[in-house]
């Protein structure tokens, strides 16, 4: 079975308001599904229920239990006023509640501003970069939905690594060249692990709980497929920590500013 993210999008069902589908094994993240993908699911069970709606700009995604296997995917209109339309998305499994997410879509408006006042950092590109995740051990090596993207470490350490630094900038693309769109552009967007993992000295659990996104652009693009992807860590205590993520493109456009709350076993 083709388990590309593209294949995996277009093979799923929508039938009387249920968007359903079976998760493949390569894009688990430990005992449950990746959590870029589940909120991606979560996107295009809204965008297939309300097929009019106009560009996301906001997602606040809650991942809320394991979900893997058989899922399916709900959503609900909660308001549409002249611009703006909220829906609640979710996403289930036998477990029950796995994901949920409360989107924001909104349409464009003339606005006297245009302005991004967090320009790309000078890093080198992709081509010049070092693979993120090292050849490791098969006991350690990454989660299997990682495969599923091309990932090079610009700045920063690598992860389990003892490293100081609680900050990273990678650059991030699909390996599928068919996942475009803003449902795929979801997805790639929590593929960094913890901005404190390569401060870790030795592999241990973590699990993101909650991620705020806000999408800056009603088109978002990336014409050579790249993404530069960077995570900040604010604070780490009491079993949970804190980060800041922002997403630009190839041409230093910003595109997304994310943040991320995440338990860490360690």
């Amino acid at each position: 079975m083709n388990d590309n993210f593209s294949s995996l999008i277009d093979g799923a069902a929508f039938n009387d308001g249920v968007f359903s589908l079976t998760i493949p094994s390569g894009w688990m993240q430990g005992r449950t599904t990746y959590g870029g993908l589940s909120a991606a699911l979560c996107l295009e069970t809204a965008l297939r229920a309300f097929p009019d709606l106009p560009p996301l700009r906001s997602a606040l995604v809650s991942f809320i239990g394991p979900a893997g296997g058989a899922v399916e995917g709900r959503a609900n209109l909660l308001r549409r006023g002249k611009s703006v339309a909220f829906v609640e998305s979710e996403l289930t499994s036998g477990a029950g509640v796995a994901t949920r997410c409360n989107f924001a879509f909104g349409a464009r408006r003339e606005s006297e501003f245009d302005r991004t006042f967090t320009p790309r950092p000078s890093l080198p590109g992709p081509d010049a970069c070092e693979p993120f995740f090292p050849e490791i051990p098969a006991q350690n090596r990454p989660p299997s939905f990682t495969d599923h993207f091309g990932v090079r470490l610009a700045k920063g350490a690598r992860p389990v690594s003892g490293a100081s630094e609680h900050e990273f900038h990678l650059w991030v693309r699909h390996q599928d060249p068919h996942a475009q769109g803003i449902v795929a552009l979801l997805a790639l967007a929590d593929m960094p692990p913890p901005a404190v993992f390569p401060m870790f000295k030795s592999f241990a659990p973590i699990s993101s709980m909650t991620w705020m996104v806000n999408i800056l652009s009603d088109k978002p693009d990336s014409k050579d497929g790249w993404w530069l992807l960077q995570s900040r860590g604010e604070n780490a205590s009491e079993g949970y920590s804190s980060q800041d993520m922002l997403v630009w493109n190839s041409d230093g456009e910003l595109v997304i500013a994310g943040r991320q709350s995440v338990a860490i076993f360690v």
